[in-house]
């Protein structure tokens, strides 16, 4: 038998080239085949046309020796994977009785009888193992051609799901090189993804040297630059030993900048901040319109520690709800400093909690001046030991702004938590 290192995933479906649908198998799939040390190579998404699925399925197999394919394997005229399959491999198609029977018997369960479209299911490639699907109509195949294996997978993801883990659990772990990939996220925030590339350099070259060489991908996002590490060792203790000492690395190079590595979210870290230290928060928003809360409360078990949150999105608001006082917003302006540390410690003060956060913006398209332009946002954060106030200048649309300034606040919480604010 073959022994594999390397697949491909070809996902086949005219709607996954559109805006409405995702390929969200090939996330699963790689996931799993990783876990076991198969690298994917590439994927590759095609319409419901026999002859392009023929094309992808003959590209690929130049390339490696395993190809899974998802979808395509259902009654509908539109199903055109086993035939471009059986046309490629010159396995001509028979109709299995026992599959069909099986296909049959889940009608009856229903109490209803089995479409006769449905027996195009049961067609199978001549010399093709069937892979059991108990949770729909449409079997997988497992189709050995010399030393090149193709899979064939139902698209439905609660039915592919159990089947790539019966897959992998089962016959594609005997059949790895014996390496395994073991991955760390590690998620830096107030810094750009150009920075974080800088200090990490050094830090690349070495890791690259050592005797289980250690990758790295860097992926930016609103308010979080994340490296991947990932190394490949026989056993996941060694990986994890491997990746730790990298981790130490990037600690030590980012400092509190570093805010996760096992890839929680800004969210989530703040969360445990909070609820390890029995505090509790409210909230002030303005520009965010209570994106900040909504992410808070996004993390279960985050009762324990959000109180409340004030959306104060008119001066009047932020006087009556927060006691600002009007000559505050009269002198600087709601979106200023001074406003800002007082939304924190109005809310503070009124929901009688551990932290206040006030945030005050200008979010767009419209509202800006050129004293104080649109994506200029403060954020204030009150708390018993001290308050912090911070002003940023974000850019992109509307609901860019808000989302970085939603992090920036989450991350001055977080710095605040450790003590360090400025």
């Amino acid at each position: 038998m073959p022994v594999f290192s390397a697949a491909e995933l070809i996902a086949v479906g005219s709607e996954l080239l559109g805006h409405t649908r995702l390929d969200t198998n090939s996330l699963y799939i790689t996931r799993r085949l990783l876990e076991v040390g198969i690298t994917v190579r590439m994927k590759t998404v095609v319409g419901d046309s026999a002859g392009d699925v023929a094309t992808a399925l003959a590209a690929a197999l130049s390339r490696v020796d395993l190809v899974l394919m998802t979808g395509g394997l259902g009654p509908t005229d539109d199903d055109v994977t086993r035939e471009a399959v059986s046309r490629l491999l010159a396995r001509p198609l028979r109709e299995d009785a026992a599959v069909l029977e099986r296909i049959k018997g889940r009608f009856v369960a229903r109490g209803v009888e089995m479409p006769w479209i449905n027996r195009r299911q049961a067609m199978v490639p001549e010399g093709a193992e069937v892979l059991l699907n108990p949770r729909g109509t449409a079997p997988g195949l497992w189709i050995q051609s010399g030393e090149k294996t193709v899979v064939l997978l139902p698209g439905p993801p609660p039915e592919l799901q159990p089947m790539v883990d019966a897959i992998v659990r089962d016959r594609l772990a005997a059949l790895a090189s014996g390496l395994r990939y073991v991955t760390r996220v590690i998620r830096i925030a107030g810094r750009t993804e150009s920075h974080v590339e800088v200090a990490a350099l050094p830090l690349y070259q070495r890791w690259r040297a050592e005797r289980r060489p250690i990758d790295v991908t860097i992926l930016a996002s609103p308010g979080t630059i994340d490296l991947h590490l990932t190394v490949q060792a026989g056993h996941a203790s060694e990986g994890d030993a491997n990746l730790a000492s990298a981790v130490a690395d990037l600690r030590q190079t980012f400092a509190d900048d570093l805010y996760t590595d096992v890839g929680a979210s800004m969210e989530e870290v703040v969360g445990s901040l909070l609820a390890e230290r029995r505090f509790t928060i409210a909230a002030a928003e303005s520009c965010t319109g209570g994106l900040l809360t909504s992410r808070l409360t996004d993390v279960p078990g985050s009762s324990a520690y959000v109180d409340r949150s004030a959306i104060v999105y008119s001066n009047e608001s932020k006087v009556e709800w927060l006691g600002v006082g009007s000559d505050l917003l009269g002198t600087h302006g709601a979106v200023s400093e001074p406003v800002a540390e007082a939304m924190a410690a109005g809310v503070r003060t009124r929901a009688n909690t551990t932290i206040g956060v006030g945030i005050t913006g200008i979010a767009g398209p419209t509202g800006g001046t050129p004293d104080k332009p649109v994506g200029l946002v403060v954020i204030g954060v009150a708390a018993p030991w001290g308050t912090s106030v911070r002003t940023r200048r974000f850019s992109g649309t509307r609901e860019q702004v808000k989302w970085h300034a939603s992090s920036a606040a989450l991350d001055d919480v977080r710095r605040a938590l450790l003590g360090r604010a400025d």
